[in-house]
């Protein structure tokens, strides 16, 4: 086995420190200190110390001295380096440099059963069973709250991000381009990065598009607007480039904002060149609309499409938007990791593999469609007969010949040519 040895944590370990950290969180894990915190925190300065085979990074730890007392940020090690004592020397050199920090009193908080209990436990530190945590998120302003319920917007419950199953590609970009500027904002202005105020999600229908506007919106603590063009034509007699006016105007009286425009080519489509194009003034409304929105400030705009190729040249021109970024269908790994979030333990009985490999095809939405179609079969047999028997393999692999899938062959060949054509990350 290749030798592990212990150095400073370094900006270019940021993706890979990442992956660690979602290889040690369970799934239904809160941390107390989010990755963004935790890696702001390293790329600040504070006590961060890396354990490296190679170039490969296998362990991170991550303290903050606070006076005399340190926080531990983070415990990750790589799921195949544990058992290995480098949890332990982790530990020994966040406390050997905390000391030398003049701090005496180091404290951690941690999930039950997270990744770095054990080696904090063989390290001498006590759990404080007498302690209860407790922790406030500030809500919305009364005015804030009145305009935001007059828009349909809301307040997001936590923990979406962590939900979303598989998908790994597509979060660690949209982790790094949008939601790490926006969640540190000193930091990013330190490095000269930019925060973004406006991207595009594209990719074929039903591979998680929306799931991933709202989860950015969890993850920042800021309120979610979905604007639906035909909605907002339908609520007015001036025209939907007025509509869209005056919702932006509403929008602007918000602190923070998600705001979200599903199948955004609707009204941004690429414009014919003829001016009795009805569809002219609505598309150029939306670009006059969009460069004031990116004025202020915790705010972001998230267009989603199905047909990127179709929207004008002048809306996916990067003064308008800062990344351009697909959203492609899950690959085998991660249908996976849907697969097995629908199972809820029944894995034991369920060739998962083979699910995987009939579902090729299959969206997000299109598994969780097949995965209770063999949920419900399985409750009706019971219901029926009294068998007392679980969903099997073939309850499954029924549903899924039953299940249309949403993408085609040709879908995903015009998805590859659009990443090659339209991507920007």
């Amino acid at each position: 086995m290749p030798a592990w040895h212990l150095r400073d944590y370094h900006d270019d370990d940021l993706d890979q420190a990442i992956q660690i950290w979602d290889q040690c969180r369970q799934a239904d894990e809160d941390p107390v200190f989010p990755v963004s915190e935790v890696m702001a925190a390293a790329k600040a300065g504070q006590t961060a110390v890396v354990a490296v085979v190679g170039d490969e990074l296998v362990g991170m730890a991550v303290a903050q001295a606070q006076g005399k007392r340190g926080w531990i940020l983070l415990m990750a090690l790589a799921a195949r380096w544990r058992e290995r004592g480098i949890g332990s020397a982790l530990l020994t050199e966040l406390e050997r440099r905390l000391r030398a920090l003049g701090v005496r009193h180091i404290s951690a908080l941690l999930p039950g059963g997270a990744a770095g209990s054990k080696a904090l436990a063989n390290s001498g530190y006590r759990s404080r069973e007498d302690l209860t945590y407790y922790e406030k998120l500030e809500p919305l302003g009364a005015a804030n709250a009145d305009v935001l319920a007059a828009l349909g917007g809301r307040m997001l419950p936590e923990g979406l991000w962590d939900a979303m199953a598989g998908m790994e590609r597509e979060k660690q970009v949209v982790e790094r381009r949008v939601v790490l500027p926006l969640t540190e904002p000193a930091l990013a202005d330190r490095y000269g990065v930019v925060p973004p105020k406006s991207v595009i999600l594209f990719g074929p229908p039903g591979t998680g598009k929306t799931s991933f506007a709202k989860a950015v919106s969890s993850r920042l603590g800021w309120p979610f607007v979905e604007l639906f063009p035909s909605r907002l034509a339908a609520d007015t007699s001036e025209g939907l480039a007025t509509a869209l006016r005056d919702a932006f105007a509403d929008l602007a009286e918000l602190d923070s904002v998600v705001l979200f425009i599903d199948e955004v080519e609707e009204i941004a489509a690429a414009r014919s060149g003829k001016a009795v194009d009805p569809g002219h003034g609505v598309t150029n409304e939306l670009l006059k609309l969009i460069p004031v929105f990116r004025e202020h400030d915790s705010r972001l705009l998230v267009c989603a499409t199905n047909s990127v190729r179709s929207l004008d040249a002048a809306f996916l021109r990067p003064g308008r938007f800062d990344y351009v970024i697909p959203i492609g269908p899950p690959d085998p790994t991660a249908r996976a990791a849907i697969w097995a979030r629908y199972l809820r333990g029944m894995n034991d009985s369920v060739d998962l593999g083979r699910l995987v490999a009939a579902s090729e095809l299959f969206t997000p939405a299109d598994i969780e469609f097949a995965a209770r179609k063999g949920a419900q079969a399985a409750f009706e047999r019971e219901v029926a007969r009294r068998e007392g028997r679980p969903a099997d393999t073939e309850d499954y692999m029924s549903a899924i010949s039953d299940t249309r899938p949403t993408l085609t062959t040709r879908a995903i060949k015009e998805f590859g040519e659009d990443i090659d054509t339209y991507s920007r990350l």
